[in-house]
């Protein structure tokens, strides 16, 4: 097994503790190995050559640390990690949103330091909006689960040349919509570099090819799978929920969102993770969950 060190020069306000905290309350991607308060481990697929990766991530300053461990292509695991961890953003602009927006300034005094993070990689992110259709999060959750613990390895998910030919004892077509969704993968339509370049209404439209992936998915891809930082989730129920309460019934996403350029999806998954604290949903702060 390889090693790489790089050291990254994170741009604008960032606390490692804080996307840990993060993480550990979202189920979908929940951290495969024990965590300690000063860093992140984690184990994940890397996109291309489909390689297991193991990636540490500690913080000095306004350092990201990141050690790679693995037998693949480990630049690009690299910038992998940089992207699911939204390290790669420059972030300098957002307490510029803050002043345009009382709303979001609170969010920011509240969770400082907060960078959304996103699934391991829009294939995974993919997998899971099928697999999760229909199903409470903890009953998708434990899907997840069993699946990575019967095929994938130490934690890490089935690659998609294995998951596309699994025969899965799934309920309705989930099966057969995971297989469309390892092609996909295989064919590179679900590259997370490529969709988070696109413009967003293209993005959504290759994303919405994938049998099986609808509106709701294809935002979930795009968003929390490239991790793209700029934009509006549309079929986020709970969000517009959330906009009534903080802004008023005379306010919706659509307006307020335009206050948020160039990070509307970080702002959202602000607002998304205050209700749910709010709400009492969860005890710490974790990805926005599928309405």
């Amino acid at each position: 097994m390889r090693r790489r060190e790089i050291v990254v020069e994170v741009l604008g306000p960032w606390a490692l503790e804080m996307s840990r905290r993060f993480w550990e309350g979202f189920a979908p991607a929940e951290l495969a190995t024990q965590q300690q308060p000063d860093d992140l481990r984690t184990v994940f697929r890397v996109e291309g050559d489909w390689s297991l990766a193991q990636v540490h991530v500690t913080q000095q300053g306004g350092s990201a640390f990141l050690t790679v461990l693995g037998d693949g292509d480990l630049d690009q695991a690299a910038a992998q990690a940089c992207r699911f961890l939204s390290l790669d953003i420059d972030g300098r602009g957002w307490p510029d949103v803050a002043r345009l927006d009382p709303v979001i300034a609170d969010a920011q005094r509240r969770l400082p330091g907060l960078r959304p993070c996103g699934f391991y990689s829009p294939y995974e992110a993919a997998a899971w909006a099928v697999s999760s259709q229909r199903l409470r999060i903890v009953q998708a959750a434990r899907l997840r689960n069993e699946l990575v613990r019967r095929h994938g390895h130490d934690g890490a998910f089935p690659a998609p040349d294995l998951l596309r030919i699994l025969d899965l004892d799934l309920p309705g077509r989930k099966t057969e919509y995971l297989h469309a969704v390892a092609d996909a993968a295989l064919e590179g339509r679900l590259d997370g570099a490529t969709l988070r370049s696109m413009e967003p209404d293209d993005a959504l439209r290759t994303v919405e090819e994938v049998k099986g992936l609808g509106p709701f998915a294809a935002e979930l891809v795009v968003i929390r799978g490239a991790n793209s930082p700029d934009m509006v989730p549309r079929h986020e129920g709970r969000l517009e929920d959330e906009i009534t309460v903080r802004y008023g019934p005379d306010h919706n996403l659509a307006d307020v969102s335009e206050a948020w350029r160039p990070f509307r999806s970080w702002a959202a998954v602000h607002l998304r993770t205050l209700r749910e604290l709010r709400t009492h949903e969860i005890s710490g702060p974790p990805a926005p969950r599928e309405p």
